[in-house]
């Protein structure tokens, strides 16, 4: 059985999602896996998403957000020992749910580079 990727943004918990009050500050939580190569580019999938942080930083920066973690994950210490790790973990500081918005529905914001470098992916709303 082929595992399921998610790439594209759910839109039944996106809808719930814009209804909190927008105000309100939250921290998204990327898990992320690469493609072990991009067919558009040649490149891995790790280097087409260092491509895709630089063009989204200004974005981040208009947005006032603030990477407040990235790395490797190395070792599962609670879990199942045969689930397959993420290749990295973001956690991205935004003001208010509005300035993630906003940056996500900005004209020219790189979310295609976002897909294109990865196989695998998890974004996680989390209160702070």
């Amino acid at each position: 059985m082929d595992k399921q990727s998610h790439l594209q943004i759910n839109q039944e918990q996106f809808k719930a999602f814009v209804q909190l009050p927008m105000d309100t500050p939250v921290v998204m939580l990327n898990l992320l896996r690469f493609k072990d190569q991009v067919p558009e580019t040649g490149l891995t999938g790790a280097a087409s998403y260092k491509n895709y942080m630089k063009a989204a930083t200004p974005f981040f920066t208009k947005a006032k957000a603030e990477v407040l973690y990235m790395g490797k994950p190395q070792m599962m210490l609670i879990g199942p020992e045969d689930e397959d790790m993420w290749d990295k973990v973001l956690l991205v500081k935004y003001h208010t749910i509005a300035d993630f918005l906003g940056m996500i529905q900005s004209q020219g914001y790189p979310s295609h580079l976002r897909a294109q470098a990865l196989e695998d992916s998890r974004l996680i709303h989390c209160k702070t």
